[in-house]
């Protein structure tokens, strides 16, 4: 754990040995998730430096409900710098694309390529037309998940069959049970390690950062956008990414995957290792 801004973050490290031999892998998650669910695209590298990101209330990370996206990003930024991260390539899924986009326009020495895996940035438009942000008065339909379970065992009984959970590799849902969950604070059982609140809060303030397009053409790094099917914007399967985002990106190339849902590394971990390897 490393206090950043006040709160605590947490950052998985594997082959701490192995950094600066070549560049580091780093990995940002989707809302609800946390760093660990990327263990089987990372099997896939063996020997490299890794670091995954349980960001700002996930995983173990602490946190207040999210206001601005803007303020996730600085903690991301502030975290790599304390661990002396430079040039890494980084690998962000959902909103941890966003993310880790914007860490790149704000500190360029930090990330030397990106594969982003349908990172939530949508149409230009969609940030103009209203003042959508977090409202603890109107949280999102997600504040209303079921927190708690006995443990990993029964959460994954209860997710798989469910859907988009039942699209998952069962070893990435193994994983998403395992560290998706902390013990009660005082109690029996266990409950969600990102609390409905906090993921509640990230799908409420999603229009918060409304200068990313402008940020994305400020980064001149190889940026791989890769975007999944696209069928409506509530459908958590379907791709959030603007079809134009490569195209304003000095580096970006766009690899349109409709063979796939949004949950692209949790379906298929190796193809998504292939692509992150730049074997496309």
């Amino acid at each position: 754990m490393t206090p950043i801004g006040g709160i605590e973050l947490a950052i998985w490290e594997w082959n701490a040995e192995a950094k600066g031999s070549a560049p580091s892998l780093l990995f940002a998650h989707a809302t609800g998730f946390h760093g660990r669910v990327f263990d089987a695209v990372i099997e896939h590298f063996p020997g490299a430096h890794v670091l995954s990101l349980d960001l700002h209330g996930h995983g173990r990370s602490g946190g207040d409900p999210i206001t601005h996206w803007l303020d996730v990003a600085g903690e991301v930024r502030e975290l790599l710098e304390h661990f002396g991260i430079e040039r890494a390539h980084g690998i962000g899924h959902s909103m941890g694309g966003h993310i880790l986009l914007q860490v790149a326009a704000d500190a360029p020495v930090l990330l030397g390529e990106l594969t982003l895996f349908d990172p939530v940035i949508v149409e230009p438009e969609w940030y103009e037309s209203g003042e959508l942000s977090f409202n603890p008065d109107e949280p999102h339909p997600t504040i209303k998940r079921r927190r708690d379970f006995a443990n990993a065992d029964e959460m994954f009984d209860r997710f798989k069959d469910r859907d988009p959970y039942s699209l998952y590799d069962p070893r990435v849902l193994r994983d998403y049970c395992e560290y998706g969950l902390l013990d009660k604070a005082g109690g029996e059982g266990m409950e969600l390690a990102c609390a409905p609140e906090i993921e509640a809060s990230v799908y409420g303030s999603s229009r918060s950062n409304k200068g990313i397009i402008d940020a994305a053409k400020k980064v001149d790094i190889p940026v791989t956008v890769v975007r999944a099917l696209r069928t409506n914007f509530s459908d958590f399967k379907s791709s959030p990414t603007w079809p134009g985002l490569a195209d304003h990106l000095p580096q970006g190339s766009d690899m349109h995957r409709p063979d796939i849902t949004h949950f692209h590394p949790f379906q298929d971990p190796a193809d998504a290792a292939r692509i992150i390897a730049g074997k496309q």
